[in-house]
């Protein structure tokens, strides 16, 4: 474990940030991973991890349900829109990391130290009503998992995901570089059990290929604007925005500009890849729901729950359903894992809240069971899939409040030093933020008309 002191003498950038001295994000592993000198690749290995850890959250229950939904509904189309959202997700993660590397701070500890009280405080609730949206998604979608592989009930399979805040205790107390290897197990999993599922549902490629082109009616067609949104929210997630410029600082980089020059690199060849093998996994959830069910004229296949149960019969073999649980409760112990830690960052990075890590870890964790538990007395099965999506849907619309902020602090010099984003990068990233800021209006506009129900 690293050795970090308390608290850290000021970081560089005259005039850009407040010049207080603050704790390390995640002091528990603030360079706790060693940079190996020598070849490429073994520079590159010392950073393989972070970026999994924000993949995670790329196939998450919550792209479940949307992609569940939206390949039953609409077919292949909306392959376009998990297409452009992790196209996204690339660009906005390597300013996050950018971020975490040339000014020391996460993202939270930059919108309080660059920022009014007030404003902090805003940007702060907002992230916790992000973390709670993503928790909720993930606390329920592995109760559904329990509940399919093993007759678990749903409001007991709820409470049993507290235990992972023990989980991530005893990995994190072994070295963070365990809690990346679980992450990463867990996610080959999910993507062997696709990988067989995808076997069988033996989907036709030119159809595939076509979903990737976007349509008109992403935008004209207000259910399939609600259904992209979600998907965006379930693919760009607020939380990993956090997640990504803290973890990055486990590794113990160099003070030389050379050495964070050579940090964001290899950190976005990590993030980059492991985005990549995220997409094949959320694109294999669509092209599944789309290939089973659509294709078979089961247009409304949106609960999880249905999904398993049709899946066997549907693709002609026993293992399927079995498969698809599995896969699902990986997902669901990945996704806490992460969302636990983002917890964490968000508390301690804008209110200093300084607990010791279980209460910390237990108080993240409640703030989404308590809802959760209520949803799954009152509504049991039945409501399910329109929670997860309208949980995706809110994380969409907080979206623009991690997005801007981020942006804005690496473009700025002042508080980059000489270690600011592209100006390319820059540009395309406001062209991003301006379009989900257009289309969470429209939104808007399409709720409070009534051309849309939630």
């Amino acid at each position: 474990m690293s050795d970090a002191p308390k608290e850290l003498a000021a970081f560089p950038g005259k005039g850009g940030w407040k010049q207080d001295r603050r704790s390390p994000s995640l002091p528990e592993s603030y360079h706790s991973v060693a940079v190996r000198p020598g070849s490429f690749l073994r520079r590159f290995l010392s950073f393989f991890g972070p970026g999994y850890l924000v993949a995670v959250g790329y196939m998450d229950p919550g792209n479940w349900a949307t992609s569940l939904a939206g390949g039953s509904a609409f077919g292949y189309t909306l392959l376009s829109v998990i297409l452009l959202s992790n196209f996204m997700a690339i660009l906005l993660q390597a300013l996050a990391l950018r971020l975490g590397i040339a000014s020391g701070r996460d993202l939270a500890q930059a919108c309080r130290d660059a920022f009014p009280g007030w404003t902090s405080n805003v940007l702060w609730v907002l992230a916790e009503a992000a973390i709670i949206a993503t928790d909720l998604a993930e606390v329920i979608g592995t109760a559904i998992a329990l509940n399919l592989l093993f007759d678990i009930p749903l409001e007991i399979g709820v409470v049993l995901t507290a235990l992972d805040v023990f989980l991530i205790l005893w990995l994190q107390n072994k070295g963070f570089r365990y809690l990346e290897a679980v992450v990463i197990a867990l996610t080959t999993v999910i993507a062997a059990c696709f990988a067989v599922q995808m076997a069988y549902a033996d989907p036709v490629i030119g159809d595939v290929l076509a979903g990737f082109v976007p349509q008109v009616d992403l935008i004209t067609s207000p259910v399939m604007l609600y259904l992209s949104l979600g998907i965006i929210g379930a693919t760009v997630m607020p939380h990993n925005l956090y997640l990504h410029s803290s973890i990055i600082q486990t590794r113990d980089i160099g003070t030389t500009l050379k050495d964070k020059r050579q940090a964001i690199r290899l950190g976005t060849i990590d993030s980059t890849i492991a985005l990549m093998f995220a997409l094949f996994i959320n694109a294999s959830i669509l092209i599944l729901a789309s290939a089973a069910f659509y294709t078979t004229g089961q247009f409304e296949v949106a609960e999880i729950q249905d999904a398993h149960r049709l899946l066997d019969p549907t693709l002609g073999t026993t293992i399927a359903g079995t498969l698809f649980g599995v896969a699902l409760l990986a997902s669901g112990l990945n996704s806490t894992v992460t969302a636990t830690l983002s917890g964490q960052i968000v508390m301690e990075g804008f209110i200093r809240l300084r607990v010791s890590p279980v209460a910390r870890r237990l108080i993240t964790r409640g703030i989404a069971i308590i809802p959760a538990v209520f949803v799954t007395v009152f509504f049991g099965e039945s409501g399910t899939a329109k929670l997860l999506i309208a949980s995706q849907v809110v994380l969409s619309l907080q979206l623009p409040f991690a997005i801007v902020p981020l942006i804005w602090f690496t473009s700025d010099r002042e508080k980059m030093g000489s270690l600011p984003a592209p100006r390319w990068l820059t540009t395309v990233c406001w062209g991003i933020a301006l379009v989900l800021i257009v289309l969470n209006l429209k939104l808007i506009f399409d709720v409070a008309t009534g051309a849309v129900a939630l």
